[in-house]
């Protein structure tokens, strides 16, 4: 991120904190796309995500004064908080597997959304993300940041927490794992 950028996100969050209303509403629409995605890779269900990263920014909102500013990215603080409440959503008893019908009528079917490639199509998505749910927290994480938000290694070593060379060598051991997980799938 060049210094204007990180000087000009950091009074954006400094006058959020201050109760600038307007501020936070600019950090909710920057960093909303990351947040969902990051959620929605992680419980599968479009409704879901939306509930959970509502729940996101309102911790956040709530708890902004208590942020402190330290170099990182705001989004590594909002990510932080997303992934608790993951968390205490797979802890929570609440949890079940189900699809609803709406998710499943999401997919056309029409063109080269024909139901049988839609089903070959999410068995794939589905062994590979399998596979991705497989690996230990880290490597998951780096995964998703890397190859499903599009990271940068310096984006994903920012919200992190580790140098960029910690992400590159984190990021193969993943793919590493990922290979032989799928290696009987491929075969």
């Amino acid at each position: 991120m060049p210094d204007t950028d990180h000087n000009e996100l950091r009074a954006l969050v400094l006058r959020a904190k201050a109760g600038d209303n307007d501020a936070f509403g600019t950090l909710y629409d920057r960093y909303l796309d990351l947040v969902y995605r990051y959620i929605y890779f992680r419980v599968g269900s479009h409704p879901l995500a939306e509930d959970l990263t509502s729940e996101t920014f309102l911790r956040a909102l709530r708890r902004i004064t208590d942020f402190t500013w330290q170099g990182r990215d705001f989004g590594a603080w909002l990510v932080t908080i997303a992934r608790n409440l993951v968390t205490d959503h797979f802890k929570s008893g609440r949890y079940r597997l189900e699809v609803t019908t709406a998710e499943v009528l999401d997919v056309p079917v029409d063109g080269e959304h024909i139901p049988e490639n839609a089903v070959v199509t999410a068995i794939i998505n589905d062994r590979v993300l399998r596979a991705v749910r497989e690996l230990n927290p880290e490597q998951q994480e780096c995964v998703v940041l890397r190859f499903l938000h599009g990271l940068s290694l310096a984006e994903t070593a920012l919200i992190m927490g580790k140098k960029s060379g910690a992400i590159k060598a984190l990021q193969f051991r993943a793919i590493r794992s990922l290979a032989r997980a799928l290696k009987p799938d491929l075969a």
